[in-house]
């Protein structure tokens, strides 16, 4: 419960009183102050006093009283009217808020009137604060005031936790000054100026983007605010949304939000591609846009660990599903002729398909023809609901994690081959002549392995891996004649692989 001291001082004032009652008292404050008040005769007059001796003489005392008195007369900046307040009212206030040293972003300051009454002021800083996903920190920044009295600075009711760089006060007219911490909590009057809060916020970071430069001064700093909001506000995710902002396979070094990707679209696409990863150079040269870049299809660079639980939950936007490229069963835009083609070779690749598989076994769920390589041999995608390589990167580098359940949410791996590459069908023949043939079983193994680190996994087994990478320089620099004793045996075959037959 909180208590409030109200300021009393001591005032005098002057009353008039009979002169016998004034005698009185007179008598009585010689004795207690030696400074009392003289008696001022008002009827000085004799010649009145004859004439009408009836009349009561009166005199005027000076009599002392306790009064509350007002100490502070500034009228608070969030009860007056915003037109009447300049920039610089506002800068001097958030400075002495926050106890920032530079000047706000932006402010929002408005009032709700009607069944529910009170008063904020919104400040949106210019910078994130090097503390601000730290568990320890407090949730929010904003001051609640019952009536012009301080009440709390903590109360975490106010403001959702991904809005906790937002400060400013909020004063309400309906709450009681005597309010506790556990009535707060139960508050319906608190819940729906929460909401109001919320939705003003989000008004603000509207209107902000408007200004492209202070915009993107905005989501450089609060962009992991943004999309940790999609992913826990489902009731204000669409709004969320429209506040995003990504690089694209298109658009260079300028970010782009989701409306402007829709208004690029082609006719004949159905989906919003996008590839998630560490880096945009890596996602740029990554082997699952090969496809989409050739035929003019834009893709979205999504290079934020906090990405991949943000398109958990924001599934599609304008009524366009959001596809990721590293996943199987990518719908490309493609004529009759390229969908004829495309059948054919994947006739001509399953037996080949059928062998990879046999020899990677548990390795992978499938090995299949893909749509979506031009230059690349093979790539691993993984399925439809399952962890990208990204993710299971974040996951396995999480320090406090359960290496129990990780078996249950790795991704599953499929293998996608290339059928127009020179190496596929160079392997396909010999797996024709031969499929047990040692080298065959070698090469596979080494692509598998190659196209895991390309696509974004890591290898269960470097060093073999590593061996199998100094064969193949050692049979480039024709340093294998005289040295077989020298060569790793793989796979556990007592027999030294027959790769230095390979042409």
């Amino acid at each position: 419960m909180f208590n409030f001291c109200i300021p009393f001082v001591e005032k005098a004032r002057e009353k008039e009183v009979d002169l016998e009652q004034g005698e009185e008292e007179l008598e009585k404050d010689v004795d207690k102050d030696k400074d009392a008040p003289k008696i001022e005769d008002v009827g000085s007059d004799e010649d009145e006093d004859t004439k009408d001796s009836t009349k009561k003489r009166k005199k005027m005392v000076k009599e002392k009283y306790m009064d509350a008195e007002e100490l502070n007369k500034t009228k608070p900046i969030w009860t007056r009217n915003p037109d009447d307040i300049t920039n610089e009212e506002y800068g001097e206030f958030y400075k002495s808020l926050t106890n920032d040293w530079e000047d706000h972003l932006a402010v929002k300051h408005f009032s709700v009137e009607g069944q529910l009454e009170f008063r904020a002021l919104l400040f949106l800083p210019r910078r994130a604060s090097f503390d601000l996903f730290e568990n320890k920190k407090k949730k929010n920044n904003i001051k609640l005031y019952v009536r012009r009295v301080f009440i709390m600075d903590n109360c975490d009711e106010l403001m959702p936790e991904y809005l906790n760089f937002i400060k400013g006060v909020v004063d309400s007219e309906d709450l009681p000054l005597n309010i506790s911490r556990e009535m707060l909590q139960q508050s319906k009057i608190l819940k729906v100026i929460r909401k109001n809060l919320v939705k003003k916020c989000l008004d603000l970071f509207t209107e902000l983007a408007d200004d492209k430069e202070n915009y993107k001064k905005c989501y450089e700093q609060f962009s992991k605010n943004i999309k940790l909001g999609i992913h826990e506000d489902a009731q204000n995710r669409k709004k969320l949304s429209e506040l995003l902002r990504y690089y694209t396979s298109t658009t260079g070094d300028e970010m782009v939000s989701l409306k402007d990707y829709v208004s690029r679209m082609k006719e004949n696409q159905k989906h919003i591609y996008y590839i998630t990863g560490e880096t945009k150079d890596q996602v740029a040269n990554s082997a699952f846009v090969e496809r989409l870049r050739k035929a003019g299809l834009e893709v979205i660079y999504m290079i934020e660990p906090i990405d991949e639980y943000c398109v958990q939950q924001l599934k599609e936007y304008d009524g366009k599903n959001l596809v990721s490229v590293t996943k199987e069963g990518l719908e490309l835009p493609e004529d009759d002729d390229e969908k004829k083609k495309g059948e054919e070779l994947k006739l001509k690749f399953e037996n080949l398909c059928k062998i990879m598989k046999d020899i990677l076994d548990k390795k992978i769920e499938k090995v299949s023809v893909s749509n979506r390589l031009v230059s690349s041999p093979c790539c691993i995608v993984t399925s439809t609901y399952g962890w990208t390589a990204n993710m299971e990167r974040i996951m396995k580098s999480q320090a406090l994690r359960d290496n129990s359940t990780m078996g249950y949410m790795t991704a599953k791996k499929h293998l996608e081959i290339n059928p127009t590459h020179p190496i596929l069908e160079t392997l396909r023949q010999k797996a024709e002549v031969d499929k047990n043939d040692k080298a065959v079983k070698d090469l596979v193994i080494l692509l598998f392995e190659t196209s895991l680190l390309s696509s974004g996994f890591t290898l269960e087994d470097p060093a073999t891996h590593a061996n199998r990478i100094y064969r193949m320089i050692k049979l480039g620099l024709d340093l294998c004649q005289g040295i077989e004793e020298d060569m790793p045996v793989l796979e556990g075959d007592e027999d030294t692989s027959r790769m230095e037959e390979v042409d």
